[in-house]
């Protein structure tokens, strides 16, 4: 029997299954920088805000990561960073800090994250991205997520969850009330390699053609070898070919 979410009228949920852990796989533990660093000006940053950090030691109090964006290493403090669990439940970031992070402009409407309540304890907080044309109004809203005693979980008290996850699927499904509708986790940069750092093409310059030492055999050359060095590059010789079936050229105009 699956899960049964309850609709009432009271605060209180009566359990009918067991509720299901939000215990996260070892895997799903990420660490987020809070902070660009180093914040001195004109300085080059070995990190940036939200991206994903690889902890290579940690004493405490201080942590040696690297980043995923720029590939450096920082010594930084502990509370530079957030730990991350099934990509929307951060643990150690502030209201303004999760403001900051889904202000980002890779964000779109409907990005969101969880953190703890500032406010209440034992309660966490639902922030959400709710982009609109004006600009004086606060585009992230957030709500205040309660804990019942058999440990559901709910926004409004007349529809709880066995888990925050619970939570997250239903409100991704519709807003329900909410601002608007869950669409996707806030951005962390660098995860899944999608923002990490990738070298430069290295640009190729060729040297100026001299056409009449371009002969018409080389020109509709067909396929080129690892060795060709011709200075015809295919993609103009593919052009020029092209053009010499639509004009019919005949074949001693390309001759020398």
């Amino acid at each position: 029997m699956g899960t049964c979410f309850t609709r009432c009228c009271s605060n209180r949920t009566i359990l009918e299954n067991q509720p299901e852990s939000d215990s996260p796989d070892v895997e799903e533990n990420l660490v987020v920088s809070l902070y660009d660093y180093p914040s001195l000006e004109n300085t080059e940053l070995t990190m940036h805000m939200g991206e994903k950090l690889t902890i290579l030691s940690d004493d405490g109090d201080f942590m040696l990561v690297r980043s995923a964006t720029t590939g450096r290493e920082s010594y930084i403090p502990v509370n530079y960073t957030a730990k991350v669990t099934h990509r929307w439940l951060f643990t150690g970031i502030s209201r303004y800090k999760a403001e900051e992070l889904l202000k980002h402009s890779d964000n779109q409407s409907g990005a969101f994250l969880i953190r703890d309540s500032e406010t209440h304890r034992d309660c966490h907080s639902l922030s959400i991205l709710r982009r609109t044309s004006s600009s004086s109004l606060n585009p992230v809203k957030h709500y205040r997520i309660s804990h019942l005693e058999n440990s559901w979980v709910y926004i409004s008290p007349g529809l709880t969850f066995p888990s925050l996850r619970h939570l997250v699927e239903h409100y991704s499904d519709s807003a329900d009330g909410l601002c608007c509708r869950l669409t996707e986790p806030c951005i962390i940069r660098g995860l899944d390699g999608s923002c990490e750092a990738r070298p430069v093409p290295i640009a190729i310059r060729r040297p100026t053609i001299n056409w009449k030492d371009i002969s018409r055999s080389v020109i509709l050359k067909r396929k080129r070898t690892e060795s060709d060095n011709s200075l015809v590059s295919e993609g103009l010789r593919e052009a020029i070919s092209s053009y010499l079936q639509m004009t019919e050229c005949k074949d001693h105009f390309w001759d020398t």
